[in-house]
Parts: structure tokens; sequence; C-alpha cells
């Protein structure tokens, strides 16, 4: 059997798989669509369980070619998404949607941000569009869900805990949740302090 490795990229419009073996030729690939949901003016949101059941569904389809017969799976990489915000409570299920990257509803939190820090935070600059403002977002607008919320991750970090149960950012997303100090790989602590987080972000580290 030949080792081939799956290559999983998660957009925001379909995911694709593709299965490349040692000398980095693609034997298969397939793309499956993702539904988004933009009911109201700046919102654009995703079921995070379509991800993983596309995700399924894909490999399903990928090893069933002809190409991948005499294959073996031997790893697997994952790419994708950035900045959107998945929301899981204490047992580790979904309390909402996810809300993407393309998101603009929370101008005024995004205002809030940048009234507290000026123009950059953690050496990146405030944009409306990472990961912050959003979970400031949930936190006054959904307060119910707010109260349940345990952990707060990224879109491929849901992905990869739905294939490996494992819960983990690495460094390169956290940078863009406006929470995470790229010179000491650390949490900002007092930033989640001063707009009231609570202590729900996840375990961090390169992904290897």
């Amino acid at each position: 059997m030949k080792e081939v490795v799956l290559g999983i990229d998660l957009g925001t419009s379909t995911i694709k798989i593709i299965a490349v073996d040692q000398q980095g030729e693609v034997i298969s690939s397939v793309s499956k669509p993702l539904e988004l949901f933009q009911e109201s003016p700046g919102h654009s949101e995703q079921d995070p369980n379509a991800w993983f059941t596309a995700t399924k569904n894909g490999i399903k389809t990928l090893i069933q070619v002809d190409e991948m017969s005499d294959k073996i799976i031997k790893g697997l990489s994952s790419s994708g998404q950035m900045h959107g915000l998945v929301i899981l409570d204490k047992n580790g299920m979904l309390l909402r949607r996810a809300i993407l990257w393309n998101d603009t509803r929370n101008s005024e939190q995004f205002s809030r941000i940048k009234g507290v820090y000026g123009e950059r935070l953690n050496y990146n600059p405030i944009l409306e569009g990472f990961t912050l403002p959003k979970m400031l977002w949930v936190q006054q607008h959904e307060p119910e869900i707010w109260k349940r919320v345990s952990v707060l991750m990224l879109p491929k970090d849901y992905l990869r805990y739905c294939l490996t149960r494992d819960i983990h950012m690495e460094y390169s997303d956290a940078c863009s949740t406006l929470l995470f100090n790229p010179k000491t790989n650390e949490w900002t602590r007092e930033v989640g302090e001063s707009f009231n987080l609570g202590d729900n972000l996840p375990t961090l580290g390169a992904i290897i």
C-alpha cells in the first residue's frame, strides 16, 4: 500500500479535501458545498456541524475513487477560514451557529475596543473582522448563551475537535483573536479581564 496524507481546507463556501502522496502529487480531490446564513444585514453565519458532516462525506467520496484503491492514509492536515467564533458549553456542545470572519454586525463592539486600546492591540491592528468584537457582541446581545460559555474557539479548531476531541488553538490563528501576545506566545489575560470574558480560551500550541 502506498501512503498518502489528507489535506482539509475549511472555506466559507466549500470544504475541499485532497489526498497527496509522498512525492507531493495530488491523487484525489473533492469539494463539498457549505450553506451560508445571512438572515439580517451584516450577519454571516454557518452551522459548525455542517463542516464536520461535509468533511466526513467528502472523505468517503474521496477514498472510493479508483486512484485510492491501493493507498493508505497516514496523516491529516487542515487549513481554513480564520477569525470566526465558535462557542461550546461545558459538555462540548455548540451553543449557537458560528459567526464568520465576514460578519460585520459588531461595529459597536469594534469601536468599544478601539476606545480602550487605540488602533492596535497585541501588535495587530484592531479590525472589525477579528474575533474579539464577535465575542463582545454575543456577550451583549445573547446573555443567556454567554452565561453557558465554556470554550471559545475558531472554525478549524472546531473541525479538529470533531475529528480528535482535542480542544486546541495554534499560535497564528490565536493572533487573529486580538487576545494573544505573539511575543510571549500566551493569552493576554488582562485584555480578557478588561471585557469580563472569563477563562474560556483553549490551550495554545503549535500543531504538529
